[in-house]
């Protein structure tokens, strides 16, 4: 029996343990509901990575400085170059489907709002502004018979409902700008505040079965009269498409057919069901989507005595959601599933144009708690991904496509490009910092220098799908990505979330969300690149690959922001801009750019670190107002600002609302968003309980 399930009293006495359990904040950044659905409390278990690499600090001490390197190492200095930020021409980048359109970023001006108290259940925008939602959890999407009741959802109506849990987002525009495509993570579900009191163990069960088909994607259509107007979706519109927890996938890569992946249901190793833990994403240059599983370790029951399992956080305990109850697959203690949790924990790979072609999971891309991945096509014509390992000290991670990218839209050329995330080059990443050791106080004061930077090299884990790892057979590389990774020497890091090229530059964004075991007894302590101890509010590095191509192999890098509230925390930066005149921000995990190549930044937990609701943030990168924090927008209370999508263009953003009202219970809702009817009240489909949704911000 599921602990999360909500029971009648006299059903079992768990679930008023866990309402006094998960109050407050941890240690972290989040509320407790959040760290125990999301990722099975990762923080309050050791981090699971125990090898001996050299931290950041290590790899500094030993190394020669940046200026030594640029100055007299002949293979090195001519092989990087690091261009300064706040100069360059545009590139030409074919990751674009998120850019509308050329503009010089001024025609989508705002008065930055005010942080807003971590108490206010409202969603806040500029003057001028105002939001809208385009789609709510529960909403139908192929008939109006599956219209949403929170007191009568069943697993056959959600799995054709719009999902839990809105994170990762894109909105593609059809030719002609009237019709779109849409499409949404949807990473966890909070049972807690999803469904009443079960009577019954048949009830619990059916919502333990609601709560897999919460999981997942959904894939809408959308319309509007003309460019410029607000969207609306499409109920039974041709590519609508819910993807579940159940629903096959196909498996390719090197690692397809390993008996690493096969189970006594899939014997052949080639055919996984479902997806889970869906967090960050991104659109590829040929118009699909791929999209990371996260926290996959979470939902299973492991024996975790092996150095893999124990690796990926895997235990014996029992599963967060407890599906194990209903479906034996997610027991790896049970004869024939022991490979089970190897089959989850990739990129995966949708054509939303083509609702009847299977998803794929890629194993060439490495198996890791993948906040996502974003590709970009390199100068040398390659689709290159970047993606980060969400977990205290783990890594960050590129791919190389062997093939090239075919340019153009035809059935020919798409066909190919959805085969270049199949088979290539798997690199992870080592980093060297510039300054001496001493100069690094964890205070945040510059060195001498005067930045936070240095280079690094891309080391190989497989090249051309061959193992690059003495000891390690390709499957075993791909499958065991970290154990892999640690064999190398790769650098840890302050968790790595969103990693995304900016399409104007190509330059690389890695959204540190925080580390706050950093600085702590027996921990590695402030480095070059996380030069602040307790890192509870995060960073952003910037990465200028050699030579301006994708595919390098070496980089130079340097801090952009320390975050933090200037008011509050000293320890903070801004890439030299006045700290006292920026919007304080917290805790970043998103990242995206408009159409002038402006940095936009969304968050989750900032309320524990510096008390305020979570928000998105425009940071340009450019001249005299680089590193300017300006907060755009802030959403309710306990939710996380998830999937920005900026069409500044057409004066529009967009984003998902994850996990409103989080802290909640059935009884006692916090967040009554995004209808604000009456709590507990249920009418012409609105509902006074928070429900996840994509938002649409315009003018007014």
């Amino acid at each position: 029996m599921s602990a999360l399930i909500p029971q009648t009293p006299d059903a079992g006495a768990r679930r008023p343990l866990l309402n006094l359990l998960m109050t407050g904040r941890t240690h972290g950044k989040r509320s407790a509901v959040t760290c125990h659905l999301k990722c099975d409390n990762a923080c309050f278990h050791a981090a699971p990575n125990t090898s001996e690499n050299g931290y950041f600090r290590d790899i500094a001490s030993a190394a020669l400085s940046r200026r030594a390197v640029l100055a007299g190492g002949a293979a090195a200095a001519s092989a990087i170059v690091i261009a300064a930020a706040t100069t360059g021409g545009d590139r030409a980048a074919a990751a674009t489907a998120q850019m509308v359109g050329p503009n010089d970023g001024r025609a989508f001006g705002f008065t930055p709002i005010a942080p807003v108290s971590a108490d206010v259940d409202a969603v806040t925008v500029p003057e001028g502004f105002r939001w809208d939602p385009i789609i709510r959890w529960g909403e139908p999407l192929f008939d109006e018979a599956d219209a949403f009741d929170p007191f009568n959802q069943t697993a056959e109506k959600q799995a054709r409902q719009f999902g839990y849990n809105a994170d990762y987002l894109d909105i593609i525009h059809d030719r002609g700008g009237r019709t779109a495509v849409l499409v949404n993570n949807h990473e966890y579900v909070n049972p807690g505040i999803m469904f009443p009191p079960a009577a019954s163990e048949e009830e619990r069960h059916e919502q333990l079965r609601v709560s897999k088909a919460a999981h997942g994607l959904s894939v809408v259509d959308l319309e509007r009269n003309r460019p410029g107007d607000r969207w609306s979706y499409v109920v039974g519109g041709a590519r609508n498409r819910r993807i579940t927890a159940d629903t096959p996938f196909a498996v390719d890569g090197p690692a397809a057919g390993s008996d690493l992946l096969k189970t006594v249901d899939d014997p052949e190793g080639r055919t996984i069901l479902g997806t889970f833990g869906n967090c960050a994403g991104g659109t590829t240059p040929w118009g699909t989507v791929v999209s990371g599983e996260e926290n996959f370790n979470g939902y299973f029951v492991a024996p975790g005595v092996s150095a893999a399992q124990k690796r990926y956080g895997l235990r014996s305990t029992p599963s967060t959601y407890g599906w194990e109850v209903i479906d034996p697959r997610f027991d790896a203690t049970k004869e024939g599933y022991l490979n089970e949790p190897n089959r989850f924990g990739w990129i995966v790979e949708i054509d939303p144009q083509n609702p009847d072609e299977p998803p794929v999971k890629h194993t060439a891309l490495g198996r890791f708690k993948h906040e996502g991945a974003n590709v970009t096509i390199s100068a040398s014509g390659h689709a290159v991904a970047y993606m980060g390992d969400d977990e205290r000290f783990d890594y960050l991670y590129k791919f190389v496509s062997s093939q090239k990218f075919q340019p153009g839209s035809s059935a020919e050329a798409r066909a190919h490009n959805k085969t270049l995330l199949s088979s290539g080059s798997l690199y992870v990443a080592k980093f060297t910092g510039d300054s001496p050791v001493s100069e690094i106080t964890g205070t945040c004061a510059l060195p001498s220098d005067g930045e936070f930077d240095g280079t690094g090299k891309w080391v190989p884990l497989m090249l051309n799908d061959e193992s690059a790892v003495p000891g390690f057979t390709v499957e075993e590389v791909l499958v065991n990505a970290r154990l892999a990774a640690d064999a190398v020497g790769a650098t840890k890091m302050d968790r790595a979330e969103d990693v995304e090229p900016n399409p104007k530059t190509g330059r690389v964004y890695v959204a540190c969300t925080n580390n706050t075991d950093r600085g702590k007894v027996g921990k590695e302590g402030a480095t070059e690149p996380n030069p602040r101890n307790s890192n509870r509010d995060g960073h952003v590095i910037e990465i200028t690959e050699a030579g301006e191509d994708n595919s390098a192999t070496e980089f130079g890098w340097s801090i952009l922001l320390l975050c933090g509230d200037p008011a509050k925390n000293s320890y903070t930066y801004f890439a030299g801009f006045p700290a006292d005149k920026v919007s304080p921000i917290s805790c970043p995990d998103n990242v995206a750019f408009d159409s002038a190549g402006n940095l936009w930044i969304s968050t989750d937990g900032a309320p524990g670190t510096i008390g305020y609701n979570d928000g998105l943030f425009r940071v340009p990168l450019r001249g005299a107002e680089r590193g300017h924090v300006q907060q755009f927008l802030a959403v309710p209370r306990d939710a996380e600002t998830c999937g920005p999508v900026i069409h500044d263009v057409e004066g529009s953003v967009f984003i998902a609302v994850q996990h409103p009202g989080e802290d909640g219970t059935w009884g006692a809702q916090r967040s009554l968003f995004p209808d604000y009817v009456a709590e507990g009240s249920f009418a012409d489909g609105k509902w006074g309980g928070p429900r996840p949704s994509v938002l649409q911000i315009t003018r007014a």
